[in-house]
């Protein structure tokens, strides 16, 4: 009996390994199309060592008053991905109708809506293109979506949330 769980065991630990595998090759294959890109826009790097953990910068789109710009996030892959979404933050503070105050982003294909044929480039320019054209009708931050049409008065909220943070931080 206990050879038969042994043995159970240690291909439930092979097939872990193998998938940990896989999701590390893919990963790896995404970085290489990323450093490949040559995209001013968006990029993203592993934080350190863990292939699973990265860093990804988006640069605020032009004709926005997030131009100029620029935001930082986190990038945390499940042991699954690319059949489930990874985890995506703004570490940045950023005001915006679909991000709350921790950072975290409402975006349906980061959500409900995601597809194993997303790729880490597809996600950060999807994220890129939320910054200019918001889903005010599912707002994290309620005062952002309400805010929005008067753009003067957003883009001043816009950089003051950022100073606010960068003093808060220091």
């Amino acid at each position: 009996m206990t050879a038969t769980v042994q043995t159970k065991d240690k291909r439930v630990n092979q097939t872990k390994r193998k998938d940990a595998h896989s999701v590390s090759k893919r990963l790896q294959q995404e970085l290489m199309t990323i450093m490949m890109s040559g995209s001013s826009e968006v990029s993203a790097f592993p934080d350190g060592d863990n292939i699973f953990k990265w860093i990804g910068t988006v640069k605020g789109p032009k004709g926005t008053v997030y131009e100029g710009l620029s935001y930082k996030l986190t990038l945390e892959f499940p042991a699954d991905y690319p059949f489930s979404a990874p985890t995506i933050k703004f570490k940045t503070a950023c005001f915006h109708p679909n991000v709350d105050e921790h950072g975290n982003i409402c975006l349906d294909i980061l959500k409900e809506k995601w597809s194993a044929v997303q790729s880490v480039h597809s996600m950060l320019v999807s994220i890129q293109s939320l910054l200019g054209e918001p889903n005010n009708d599912s707002p994290l931050n309620t005062l952002a979506a309400e805010t929005w049409c008067n753009q003067p008065k957003f883009k001043e909220l816009v950089h003051q949330f950022l100073k606010k943070s960068k003093d808060e931080s220091t």
